[in-house]
Formats: C-alpha cells, structure tokens, sequence
C-alpha cells in the first residue's frame, strides 16, 4: 500500500514550521518597560526620549517600551510598586525608589542640578520677603529641586510661610508666572534653559537651592545585571559621536556618567525630606 505524498511531507513541514518558530523566538530581543518622569507632555516625552531609547536598546540588544503616566504623582505610584523595569525620575525619585523596590541608578548627567524660584521680571516681587503668606506654583509636591526641597528650605532655612499651588508641569509654572497667575514658581536649572528665550527673558532667578546630582535612569533589580551593563554602556557610548550627543542634549543628559546610589544620592536621605513628601494613596 503506497502511503501519500502528503501524508510523508506532513512532518517534514511541521519540523520546519517548528524550526521558524524557535528561531523567531530566539531572534526576539527582550523587551523592558521604561517610564519616564512627567515633567513635559506626553507627546513632548515621547519625541525627545522615544529615538534615543530605540538607539540604546538596538546597542544593548534589547526592546525599550515606553509608557507614559499622565501625572507625577501616577510615576511615583507605578514605581513604588516595581511596575517599570526602567524609570528615569527626580533625584529624591531615586531615594524613594531604591528603599521601596531596590531600583539601581545607572547613568545620569554630569551637571548638578539646582531648583530655582522665579519671578516676573517686571512684578512686583524683589527679595524673598515679598513672598510671605504668598500663593506659589510648583510642578508637583514632590519635584525634587523644583518643589520638595525648595518648599523645604523656604520653610526651615527661610522661615517663610508659602501657600503651594501644584500646577503638574514646569511649563504651567513658567507660564503661569508670566502671566501674573502666581507671583513666583519653582522649576530648575535644566527647565529653565530649555524655554524659548522670549519666555526665559521676561523671567529672573529670585532664589536657588544648592546642586544635587541630577536625574537618574534606574533599573529595576529584576533586570539582569547583564542587561544593566549593556543598557549602562550604550548610554554612555551615545556620546561619543553627533546623533549621539543630539539625542542626549533633548533628554538633558548631554554629558552622562555611570551613576553610583552611595555616592549621588544616598546624601539625600540626609535631608530629612520625608515630610514634605505627599503620596497619593
């Protein structure tokens, strides 16, 4: 009896069918979610960091995915409960996340980074005094340089007695101050470069905070530590030519260095920051 042809091809095809199939498997880089700090809009977050993660990754060999909480207070809950496999956060970002979940700082800029308060050039504010008693704009309670240590020292080394306004973003507080909605706003140095010059000239520098190593990008200690070396490298190789250093520049991070915990920021937990933190439940 004469089997059929079909019949004999038919685990021939299966075996290659099979054979595909593991090998697309092996061919698909890992994928890590990556949740950045709300600072900016959505859609602004998604051009400036997309292009550069999408580098980073094919160099380290895996997939970056980003995701987009809609406010700060939404990062913090997601990182607190170990959501994000990557986050890029504050500075006190940082301390909250390792104590919480063990997040592990990889890369961050070279440049401190310093909180400052603003005022209208031309208002009616001129020294810290004028600001007792006063209504004041802030991104969110806990924006490190732009709120929770400046409230801080306003409070404790100023002795000034503010009323916070959280207005979600530092654009809302520049803008906001420009308009006379608020006599003085918190942001930092970063930020503040950024806006146009025709917004950054009728603003002035009323107060600054001291320099804190700025934001890092942590990963989570579920990540490989493998994939933290890879991921740890590519940053810092995206210096060393133009499309590199361009992509680095949007993110504010136009001069990385490998981050350290111990020695950037485990001094702040020194700060005694804890309470002024606010914390959705």
């Amino acid at each position: 009896m004469r089997t059929p042809l079909r019949s004999l091809l038919r685990p021939v095809f299966g075996l290659v069918l099979l054979l595909a199939t593991l090998k697309a498997a092996v061919a698909a880089p890992p994928t890590y979610s990556v949740a950045i700090v709300p600072q900016f809009s959505a859609q602004q977050i998604h051009a400036e960091w997309q292009p550069l993660l999408k580098r980073v990754g094919d160099e380290a060999g895996v997939k970056l995915e980003m995701r987009f909480p809609s406010t700060i207070p939404t990062f913090e809950t997601s990182f607190l409960q170990g959501e994000p496999d990557f986050i890029f956060g504050n500075p006190y970002h940082a301390v909250m996340a390792r104590r919480k979940q063990g997040y592990i700082p990889l890369v961050r800029d070279e440049k401190l980074l310093t909180g400052i308060l603003v005022v209208a050039k031309d208002g009616p504010v001129s020294s810290l005094k004028h600001l007792a008693g006063q209504k004041i704009a802030f991104p969110a309670p806990n924006a490190f340089g732009a709120s929770l240590y400046m409230r801080a020292l306003l409070i404790e080394k100023e002795q000034l007695r503010i009323e916070p306004v959280y207005v979600k973003t530092h654009g809302n507080v520049y803008r906001q101050v420009l308009v006379g909605d608020f006599v003085a706003g918190g942001g930092v140095n970063q930020t503040f470069a950024d806006l146009p010059a025709v917004m950054r000239d009728k603003l002035q520098v009323l107060y600054e905070t001291p320099g804190a190593a700025p934001h890092p990008f942590a990963a989570h200690p579920r990540v490989p530590d493998g994939v933290r070396k890879r991921i740890t490298a590519a940053f810092l190789k995206q210096a060393s030519d133009a499309e590199g250093k361009a992509l680095l520049k949007d993110v504010r991070m136009p001069n990385p260095v490998a981050a350290d915990y111990g020695r950037d920021y485990g001094p702040l937990e020194k700060l005694r920051l804890d309470k002024y933190l606010v914390l959705e439940e």
